[in-house]
Formats: C-alpha cells, sequence, structure tokens
C-alpha cells in the first residue's frame, strides 16, 4: 500500500484497489485505480504529480470536434487498453451510476427503494430478478458508486456457477475484520444465486442477520421456486423488465458514440438501420444486442482489410448485423417457470377457443426444446378435462396424436400436435365430468358417506354364503326389466339427494360458463 500511497493515491482508493485485485501486485492495483478512476483530465502539474510514468510520453489527445475550449482527455496507459481490449463490449458498457441505467424506471425513480437507499447512504439487502441482460449485474455495482460517502463500502462480486461457500466463508471473515476496525461495510454481490442450492443458500442468512454483510444477489429464475423462504424474507425482492427496443437503442447509440476505450472504435460506423434492427431482434437483452454490435463491427473492419486506409471508416451494414445475431435465443426453461407459464398459455389459449393461439405456443414449446410426449399427454388430458361429454371423439383423436407422436418423434409429429391442439381448441367445450369429479371428491374428503356400506342389492354375491347374507338380493338386472330398474337408486342412502354430473340438462349451456382454475 507504501507504494501506491507515494505515487500520489488516497490511502481509502490504495486499499480498495489491492482488496479488489487479490493484493499481489502493485502493477495490477495501478491498473485498477487507472481503469476505474474518471479520465484523466490535463490539469496543473500539482493535481496528479506521480501519475506521468503510467501514461505514454507520446499519448494522444482526443479532442470533440467543434468544441476546442474543452480539455483534452489522456490516453488510458498501455495496461488498460490491453485490459479493455479482453473484455466484451457489453462488459466496457455496464453503467457506472444508476444514472447511467437505462429501461428500468419502476425501480429508479426519485422516490424508489433504490433512490432512497443510495440517497441516505443505507443500503438494505436485494435480491435482483430479470431476464438476462435487463441489468441486474449492472445496477449491483451501481448502487455504491451512486451513494452520496461510497467510500463507506467494499463490493465483493461472487457468482454461484464458480464459488462455493468457502468462497462466502472467505468474503464474510474479511468483512467482519473491516466492521470491527470501523473502516467499511462489504457489500456481497452473488450473481447467479439460484445455483446454490438450500444449503449453500442458509449460509448467508446469520451473516444477513447480524449485519456481517449487505447481501445483493441477482437470478434469472423465479425466486418463489429457487431460493429459500429464509433469504426471500431477509431481503427485498425487485423485478427487472425486459428492455423495450428504444431503451436498447440509447444503449447502442451510447456505445457508438462513446470517445473513450469502452465504445467502439472510431474507424466503425454504424447505420441507424443496424441499430434498430438489433434493438428490435434482441428479446430485450442490452448484452446480446452490444456483442452483436461488436461483432458486426469486427466483421466490417476484417471485410475492408487493407481497404480500409488512414482516416476511412469500416461501414457497418445491416446484413453484418443479420449474421452476427443468427437468430433469436428462445427463453424457455423445461423445468423452471417459463415451462408452466407456456403450457398453461397453451392450455388456456385451447380454453378459450384461439386456435391461432395455441398452434402458436405450441411452436414455442417445441423450439424451446419441449418434449412432444409431455406436450400430447397435456392434450390428452385438456380433451377429457375441457371438452369432455360436448365431443367424446376429442379424447380418442388426442390419444391418437400421442401414439402418432410416440411413433414419428421430432421434428415430423409436430404437424400431428398442431393438428391436434387445433381441434381441441375448436371443439365445442364442457367440463361437466371436471365438475362432477371434484364435486365427488370433494364429498369423499368431507367424510360425507364415506364410510357408509354399499348398498346390499348392489354388492358382489359370488359365494353362497353370500347369498345367504342377502348380497345382490333384489338387485333388478336393467336388461331384463328397464321399467323397474330405471327406479332403482345406486348411491347410498345419505347422498341420494346429490348430484354430481349435470348432464345432459344442463349441457347446452355448460360450455359457456366454464370457470378459471390453474394447471
Amino acid at each position: 500500500m507504501e507504494q501506491l500511497v507515494s505515487m500520489g493515491f488516497s490511502s481509502d482508493l490504495a486499499a480498495e484497489a489491492l482488496t479488489a485485485t487479490g493484493g499481489d501486485s502493485i502493477q495490477k492495483a495501478t491498473d485498477w485505480i487507472l481503469s476505474h478512476r474518471p479520465p484523466l483530465q490535463t490539469t496543473t502539474a500539482t493535481s496528479q504529480p506521480k501519475l506521468d510514468r503510467f501514461l505514454r510520453p507520446n499519448s494522444k489527445t482526443l479532442t470533440p470536434v467543434g468544441d476546442s475550449n474543452k480539455r483534452p482527455k489522456l490516453s488510458p496507459p498501455p495496461s488498460t487498453h490491453r485490459h479493455r481490449q479482453h473484455q466484451t463490449l457489453s462488459e466496457r458498457m455496464r453503467p457506472r451510476t444508476l444514472d447511467d441505467v437505462v429501461g428500468q424506471d419502476h425501480l429508479l425513480s426519485p422516490s424508489s427503494l433504490l433512490r432512497s437507499a443510495v440517497d441516505s447512504n443505507r443500503l438494505p439487502s436485494i435480491i435482483f430478478w430479470g431476464p438476462p441482460g435487463t441489468g441486474k449485474t449492472s445496477i449491483a455495482k451501481s448502487l455504491i458508486n451512486s451513494c452520496k460517502d461510497p467510500s463507506q463500502y467494499r463490493f465483493v462480486s461472487l457468482s454461484a456457477v464458480t464459488s462455493g461457500v468457502k468462497d462466502v466463508r472467505d468474503a464474510v471473515e474479511t468483512a467482519k475484520k473491516l466492521n470491527l476496525e470501523g473502516k467499511k461495510r462489504t457489500v456481497l454481490f452473488m450473481d447467479e444465486v439460484h445455483r446454490f442450492n438450500k444449503s449453500q443458500q442458509d449460509s448467508f442468512l446469520p451473516v444477513i442477520e447480524d449485519g456481517s454483510i449487505l447481501f445483493v444477489g441477482a437470478t434469472t429464475e423465479n425466486p418463489s421456486f429457487h431460493l429459500i423462504t429464509p433469504l426471500l424474507s431477509r431481503c427485498r425482492v425487485l423485478t427487472l423488465n425486459p428492455l423495450k427496443p428504444n431503451h436498447v437503442e440509447t444503449l447502442l447509440k451510447r456505445a457508438v458514440d462513446d470517445d473513450s476505450v469502452r465504445g467502439l472504435s472510431s474507424n466503425v460506423e454504424v447505420d441507424d438501420s443496424v441499430v434498430e434492427f438489433l434493438a428490435n431482434n434482441c428479446d430485450g437483452d442490452a448484452r446480446v444486442a452490444l456483442n452483436a454490435l461488436e461483432i458486426s463491427a469486427t466483421m466490417a473492419t476484417a471485410r475492408g482489410g487493407d481497404g480500409v486506409g488512414v482516416g476511412v471508416a469500416a461501414v457497418v451494414s445491416l446484413d453484418d448485423a443479420k449474421e452476427a445475431l443468427q437468430s433469436k435465443h428462445l427463453a424457455y426453461d423445461k423445468a423452471g417457470e417459463q415451462h408452466y407459464n407456456l403450457i398453461s398459455a397453451l392450455h388456456k389459449s385451447m380454453r378459450g377457443g384461439d386456435a391461432n393461439a395455441a398452434i402458436y405456443w405450441l411452436a414455442r414449446m417445441l423450439e424451446g426444446g419441449e418434449e412432444p410426449l409431455y406436450i400430447a399427454r397435456r392434450l390428452i388430458r385438456f380433451a377429457s378435462e375441457d371438452v369432455g361429454l360436448a365431443d367424446p371423439s376429442a379424447l380418442t383423436q388426442a390419444v391418437a396424436c400421442y401414439q402418432a407422436s410416440h411413433f414419428l418423434g421430432m421434428p415430423e409429429c409436430n404437424v400431428i400436435l398442431a393438428q391436434c391442439a387445433a381441434y381441441l381448441a375448436l371443439a365445442p367445450k364442457s367440463i361437466a365430468v371436471y365438475r362432477a369429479i371434484g364435486a365427488a371428491r370433494k364429498v369423499v374428503k368431507d367424510s360425507v358417506g364415506q364410510n357408509e356400506g354399499v348398498p346390499v342389492h348392489l354388492r358382489n354375491a359370488p359365494t353362497k354364503l353370500m347369498k345367504e347374507l342377502g348380497y345382490g338380493k333384489e338387485y333388478i338386472y336393467p336388461p331384463d326389466d328397464p321399467t323397474s330398474a330405471a327406479a332403482q337408486t345406486y348411491l347410498p342412502s345419505s347422498l341420494l339427494h346429490y348430484k354430481f354430473l349435470d348432464w345432459p340438462e344442463g349441457a347446452s349451456g355448460d360450455g359457456q360458463e366454464q370457470e378459471e382454475h390453474r394447471l
């Protein structure tokens, strides 16, 4: 630390740099400081007296066109350039403060929890939940820089993909030492926290509870399914929305116009049509859009080769962007929330009689890699639950669909599944049987008639003793005496007034009065 202080850096900044880089290299710590501090301005010789040796003697100045009064910015040192070159564009353009974050206005309004927290310099424990590329990590890393006194906090970033409980324990031990010394509070950021199992998540509970750390987690999975309840009770869950095209356009233009080493090279020109295409085809994922833009620029530069001379910019074409983006990534997980959301959408579209929507959701599931036989089983269930007696042949159609899908497999069975989904969507609906079995089960569970014996005339009488005891006596065989059999009772005496199946009297209007229920 003494060396860094002797170079002109403050002790707090030197300590933060050594902590962030592992403390084993003065060069790494220096690079970290230069890459995380605001761009250096050419000022008087006394403002930064000992930084000259870290900058190129022949550093080129960048003067904004048409504004010669602005102070030129010194180029970052070669080590910083090399560090930036290994980072993706999306990482280089990551927001530094909350004011730089785009598209999550519901979380960053002046009266929001986050704004109040940074204004009061009191950060809570938070879990950010949202799709990839929407700003979870960016907001987490911007929180400290946005506080009134960032020096009070130390940011430690871990990922559940590569870290374990030992890494958490080490970070907590350091945090406790700093707390005892009254120096800094530690913000422990755990990316992809849903990848920790329940016992690993338990390790956060006591240290959040006693204030050893401020916990910030990020997850793309529904916290209700993947995070333990005690952890959720100790944190505030904040939901991020997919970015809209205009938000992504803002980020892309920011990368194109950036005049530092963060953005694209100044030797690359990007047309507005490229930005518009990427913004509309990235599914609200800023990371996908920015990285596709960088790949497009690389392709344009490579295509120019020696033909791109000094002062001549490589032009990124729309074809470059299409080639870089290739195809959309389908957000689908066969065991997570998307799985249940899409099968629910398919079921409810068929229930509502919308064959177009049913086929669309079916296609989403198949393209996402869903097992076709799982879908076929759901169609069989639907055939009885929602179509039922209004079209008894629907069950036959659904079973045949399952068998045909089993015989053919993907991709040939896709049209069979689509045919069945369309048939079920267009079929008349009746949930009379669904309601009947539900009502009967409720009666059984409520013990109404549950233990009452089967009426004697309905009992089986395979032996002489049973016949002597009256089993089956007075039973009327309907084919022999239809008239008398019509008056014969079949329910226990305590349930004679119960009517479970409303059919056929109420069948005509049954399809119009379907109750909503969850899958």
